[in-house]
């Protein structure tokens, strides 16, 4: 007998009409013959309320303890659903981080998972159908709660499904898919049936809220296919797997957009070897993820202009950071703009088709819209841009594609 990972996010656990709703969905996938591993997130709301707990109690939380704070929010999801699923008949039982044995690191707030014991979980559905797992949650060797960070149930979901050979594993969540863009920007969005890993990746790491990027890596590294759905409405979703021939022939696939982007700009740079080192090691040290980097030509042989891209979260630490090292970079002003934006068109047909940077710049200029930075990868052009300006440009670029039709195909 087979199983299936099914996830339900916060919104579909947020009140008993709606965990009456994931029942439904976990009473379909048994009827079809399946045991049922489900993995939920604390109720809607749960979560900032236990943060903002936390900071009434204490200026600076301790990271471990927030971590035991905020995982109680799931142990109350699992313990009410599976009341639920008792009362039904339905021979379940809710399971713990440490009951399921999820180990991970000890980084406390974004926790990464090692490895999870299977044959414990399997051993646990030769007596029940469904095991209900709190998500967002492990344990480390020391046998403290982690959490794995903003939309970890989602990686606990997919990592969990390799974990057993899941045949599937199903996120269920307030939308009915994967959109070509944000359908609240642009209302000629519409959902993409069969997206691939690497496009999900990049559009998650955009800041699409559909998944997780760290559950992107571990479906693609496994190879285990994620189907998105909505627990709400019934629609086929959007099924995230690996790329075939037919996935290639669509250019674009999606834009995508993040306005939580700082520009900073260090300038009169030492224009020699070693200082880009001396400037961007201390900012991995300290967990600072930078994005787009430019280095302008020397003006004199001497110095130059370093320009680059932190998420606004980072800016503070940044600051801090780039003020005790700049007079070894060359003791130049720091400048930085909260005021932009990244917008990005992705999509697995750049990899053997041309053209989709002419398009975007020309799109972009036609409507006025000054291009700031510009990064590209395999299958991702970004435009760092005024942030005033996002709507706009997602809706310019969604034209420009024609992603209403499916994309431009090659």
């Amino acid at each position: 007998m087979g199983i299936i990972v099914q996830k339900f996010g916060g919104t579909s656990v947020a009140n008993l009409d709606c965990m009456r709703k994931v029942q439904a969905k976990v009473e379909k996938a048994l009827a079809s013959g399946h045991k049922v591993m489900a993995v939920l997130s604390a109720m809607s709301g749960e979560t900032n309320r236990l943060l903002a707990l936390a900071k009434e109690w204490s200026s600076s939380p301790d990271p471990a303890e927030m971590d035991s704070l905020v995982s109680t929010g799931e142990q109350a999801s699992t313990a009410l659903f599976t009341m639920l699923l008792k009362d039904s008949g339905i021979k379940a039982r809710s399971i713990l981080s440490h009951q399921a044995q999820i180990n991970t690191d000890s980084q406390f707030g974004r926790a990464r998972i090692l490895n999870i014991d299977k044959e414990n979980l399997l051993k646990l559905f030769e007596t029940y159908d469904v095991l209900v797992v709190a998500g967002f949650q492990g344990v480390n060797e020391d046998g403290r709660i982690t959490t794995l960070g903003r939309g970890g149930s989602d990686t606990s979901a997919v990592a969990l499904a390799v974990a057993v050979d899941a045949e599937l594993c199903e996120i269920y969540t307030d939308v009915d898919g994967v959109y070509t863009t944000d359908p609240n920007i642009v209302t000629k969005a519409k959902r993409i049936p069969k997206i691939t890993y690497d496009e999900m990746l990049e559009l998650a790491s955009m800041g699409a809220k559909v998944l997780q990027t760290r559950s992107v890596e571990f479906a693609k590294k496994y190879n285990m296919t994620v189907h998105v759905l909505s627990t709400f409405v019934e629609s086929p979703g959007t099924l995230v797997t690996q790329e075939d021939e037919s996935m290639e022939a669509v250019l674009v696939s999606g834009i995508a957009y993040d306005k939580d982007q700082v520009r900073v700009t260090i300038l009169d740079v030492y224009d020699k070897p070693g200082i880009a080192s001396s400037l961007f090691a201390p900012l991995a040290d300290a967990g600072v993820v930078v994005d787009m980097i430019i280095q302008n030509t020397s003006r004199d042989g001497h110095k130059t202009d370093m320009t680059f891209t932190v998420p606004r979260g980072d800016l503070e630490k940044t600051m801090s950071i780039l003020d005790g090292i700049k007079e070894t970079l060359g003791g130049g002003e720091v400048l930085y703009d909260e005021d932009v934006a990244k917008v990005s068109a992705i999509g697995v047909g750049m990899r053997t088709h041309s053209g989709v940077a002419s398009t975007m710049f020309t799109a972009l200029h036609n409507e006025g819209i000054n291009i700031l930075m510009i990064s590209t990868s395999e299958i991702k052009v970004t435009c760092l841009i005024e942030e005033k300006y996002t709507e706009l440009a997602m809706r310019t670029l969604h034209d420009a594609f024609e992603l209403e039709k499916d994309g431009i195909r090659c």
